[in-house]
Protein backbone atom coordinates (compact mmCIF):
# COMPACT_ATOMS: atom_id res chain seq x y z
CA UNK A 1 0.00 0.00 0.00
CA UNK A 2 1.63 3.55 -1.08
CA UNK A 3 1.54 5.98 1.74
CA UNK A 4 2.50 9.58 1.56
CA UNK A 5 4.27 12.40 3.90
CA UNK A 6 1.87 15.51 4.68
CA UNK A 7 1.79 18.63 6.66
CA UNK A 8 -0.85 21.30 6.54
CA UNK A 9 -1.12 24.52 7.45
CA UNK A 10 -3.90 26.90 8.33
CA UNK A 11 -4.22 30.50 9.74
CA UNK A 12 -6.60 32.44 11.28
CA UNK A 13 -6.39 34.93 8.42
CA UNK A 14 -6.75 32.51 5.74
CA UNK A 15 -10.32 31.27 4.74
CA UNK A 16 -9.09 27.52 4.38
CA UNK A 17 -5.84 25.44 5.12
CA UNK A 18 -3.35 24.43 2.49
CA UNK A 19 -2.01 21.27 2.62
CA UNK A 20 1.08 19.32 1.18
CA UNK A 21 1.90 15.88 0.30
CA UNK A 22 4.70 13.67 -0.61
CA UNK A 23 3.48 9.95 -2.02
CA UNK A 24 6.43 7.56 -0.60
CA UNK A 25 6.61 4.24 -2.41
CA UNK A 26 5.12 1.16 -0.63
CA UNK A 27 7.65 -0.61 1.27
CA UNK A 28 7.16 -4.55 1.33
CA UNK A 29 5.80 -6.58 4.34
CA UNK A 30 9.33 -8.33 5.35
CA UNK A 31 11.93 -5.26 3.39
CA UNK A 32 15.20 -6.32 3.39
CA UNK A 33 18.57 -4.00 4.51
CA UNK A 34 18.58 -2.47 1.26
CA UNK A 35 15.09 -2.24 1.06
CA UNK A 36 14.96 -0.15 4.10
CA UNK A 37 17.81 1.78 3.59
CA UNK A 38 16.47 2.95 -0.05
CA UNK A 39 12.99 3.21 1.45
CA UNK A 40 14.24 5.93 4.73
CA UNK A 41 16.33 7.45 1.47
CA UNK A 42 12.81 8.19 -0.68
CA UNK A 43 11.53 9.47 3.00
CA UNK A 44 14.21 11.72 3.88
CA UNK A 45 14.31 13.36 0.23
CA UNK A 46 10.07 13.31 0.38
CA UNK A 47 10.94 15.32 4.28
CA UNK A 48 12.92 17.90 2.00
CA UNK A 49 10.69 18.16 -0.71
CA UNK A 50 8.12 19.08 1.85
CA UNK A 51 9.83 21.19 3.63
CA UNK A 52 10.73 23.14 0.37
CA UNK A 53 7.22 23.49 -0.68
CA UNK A 54 6.39 24.62 2.76
CA UNK A 55 8.73 27.23 2.33
CA UNK A 56 8.38 28.55 -0.63
CA UNK A 57 4.48 28.75 0.10
CA UNK A 58 4.96 30.92 3.43
CA UNK A 59 8.03 33.25 1.75
CA UNK A 60 5.05 33.84 -1.62
CA UNK A 61 2.27 34.55 1.53
CA UNK A 62 4.62 37.10 3.17
CA UNK A 63 5.74 38.73 0.24
CA UNK A 64 2.20 39.33 -0.54
CA UNK A 65 1.65 40.26 2.99
CA UNK A 66 4.26 43.04 2.41
CA UNK A 67 3.23 44.10 -1.01
CA UNK A 68 -0.44 44.53 0.36
CA UNK A 69 0.82 46.03 3.38
CA UNK A 70 2.84 48.89 0.81
CA UNK A 71 5.43 50.42 3.10
CA UNK A 72 3.34 51.59 5.78
CA UNK A 73 5.64 50.34 8.31
CA UNK A 74 5.82 52.49 11.64
CA UNK A 75 9.32 51.82 12.46
CA UNK A 76 12.19 53.43 10.00
CA UNK A 77 14.17 50.35 8.81
CA UNK A 78 17.29 52.75 8.26
CA UNK A 79 17.31 54.39 12.26
CA UNK A 80 16.44 50.94 13.60
CA UNK A 81 19.40 49.05 11.86
CA UNK A 82 21.76 52.20 12.61
CA UNK A 83 20.98 51.59 16.47
CA UNK A 84 20.68 47.97 16.29
CA UNK A 85 21.83 46.55 19.72
CA UNK A 86 21.92 49.71 21.57
CA UNK A 87 19.65 51.47 23.95
CA UNK A 88 17.07 53.98 22.16
CA UNK A 89 17.23 57.41 24.37
CA UNK A 90 14.20 60.02 22.87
Amino acid sequence: MPSSISATYSSPASTSPNTFNHHLPAIPSNPSTDERTDYLGKLQSAVKQLQGDINEFLTKKKMEEDKAAGGAKSVDDAKEEENYGEEAVE
